[in-house]
């Protein structure tokens, strides 16, 4: 009995070496995503527009995705493709905007990834310094509602 108890110790002492030895990485819990989202909505809801808000998690993987009522049908591409953009990025899509439309030899960051969208109303979502998603907001008449939406997002989960 002994002996088995040993050889179980033995052999089971690298797999627990080996666990205490993983990288951690900071993520954005899906209640704070939804949080988030929802804040969005009503912000851009509250000015009287229809919109649909995007949340990926660092991975560029959608975690939340909220249609507002009679939202258009194009915002949700618009609103994942700016969310994409800025977590994979890791900045604002209105300034991306600029940083290409301002430096011709950037251009080819329009056409890196099919999924990216280069218009204002994305962010990236900063939570202890670390970059953990982005937010999408499309919808709005202009680039700048959209981002002041996704901004109150950002703002009512404490996110920089």
């Amino acid at each position: 009995m002994i002996r088995s108890i040993a050889f179980a110790t033995v052999l089971l002492a690298p797999v627990a070496a080996f666990a205490q030895e993983l990288p951690t990485a900071p993520y954005l819990p899906l209640d704070l995503a939804t949080q988030a989202a929802q804040t969005a909505v009503e912000a851009c809801s509250a000015e009287g527009h229809n919109v649909s808000v995007a949340i990926v998690a660092r991975s560029g993987n959608t975690k939340v995705l909220l249609r507002a009522d009679n939202a258009g049908p194009h915002t949700v591409g618009s609103s994942t493709g700016k969310a994409f953009t800025s977590a994979s990025l890791g900045r604002d899509t209105a300034g991306l905007a600029g940083f290409i439309g301002g430096n011709p030899q950037n251009d080819g960051l329009r056409d890196m990834d099919s999924r990216l969208v280069i218009q204002a109303g994305g962010l990236p979502i900063k939570i202890g310094g670390a970059l953990v998603g982005g937010i999408g907001v499309g919808g709005a008449p202009s680039g700048d509602i959209d981002a002041n939406c996704a901004r109150a997002g950002l703002d009512a989960i404490g996110a920089e």
